[in-house]
This record gives C-alpha cells, structure tokens and sequence, in this order.
C-alpha cells in the first residue's frame, strides 16, 4: 500500500503567521500584573519583615533600616498606576511582535 505525502514533508515550506491581538494581551498583561499587585501587598501586609528581606535581596541591597508604609490609598494607587503600564508594555509587545512576523 502506497501511503501519500503531505506538502509539509516533501520539503516544502508551509508559513503560518500567527499574529497577536495587541489590544487582548495589554488587556491580560494589566490583569495579571494587577493580580500580582494585590497578592504582593498582602504579603507585605501579613509578613512585613520577609518581604522587606526578600526586597533587599532582590535589589541587592540592605533594606533592614527602612520600613513599608502600606495604606489602602498607596495599594490602589499603585494597582491603578502599575496596571496601566503594564497594559501598555504588554500592547506595545504584542504591536511589535506583529510587526516583526
């Protein structure tokens, strides 16, 4: 039995571009940064001390001296403020991406 071949496997290059919805992935990209956000500053809220030694190893720095200051007000703020422009570096991602296909 002779079995047939698809184009793909006979050596011919089949393109498929797949392009992103720029619009949908700021969209997500603000979503699950604004769900960071919101789970980080629990922490901070419930565990002020490990997180200040978790920051100061992540800017290798010694944060040991300084203290947070968690308001409602500051959290919203900057959910609204980091979630903007995470929407943003995710749109411009996806416009670019798009672009180089």
């Amino acid at each position: 039995m002779i079995s047939q071949t698809p184009d793909l496997l006979m050596g011919k290059t089949v393109r498929c571009n797949m392009t992103l919805n720029a619009t949908k992935f700021g969209l997500a990209s603000a979503t699950a940064f604004a769900i960071f956000w919101i789970i980080c500053s629990l922490l901070v809220w419930l565990l002020p001390s490990m997180m200040m030694d978790m920051t100061g190893h992540m800017t290798h720095g010694d944060w040991s001296q300084m203290g947070w200051r968690l308001s409602i007000g500051g959290v919203f703020i900057g959910l609204i403020g980091w979630s903007v422009v995470a929407g943003i570096c995710g749109w411009l991602l996806a416009t670019i991406y798009n672009k180089v296909l």
